[in-house]
């Protein structure tokens, strides 16, 4: 997953991203289920990692 590949890169761990972008341990989780999250903690996480999104995330269309 390119995101915990970026927080090794800035040697963050899960636990300082959760706090510094102010939410619950719960999204991380979620990042890792691959399950949904709100943009605005996609923005949250860009925020404080001073990146784009094309840089934590990929996009996988859905199969119809």
């Amino acid at each position: 997953n390119k995101l915990f590949l970026l927080l090794k890169e800035k040697k963050m761990s899960n636990i300082d991203l959760q706090k510094q972008a102010g939410f619950s341990a719960n999204i991380i989780t979620r990042i890792k289920r691959n399950e949904y999250i709100r943009l605005q903690s996609i923005e949250n996480i860009c925020n404080v990692l001073e990146c784009g999104v094309d840089e934590i995330l990929d996009f996988v269309p859905d199969e119809v």
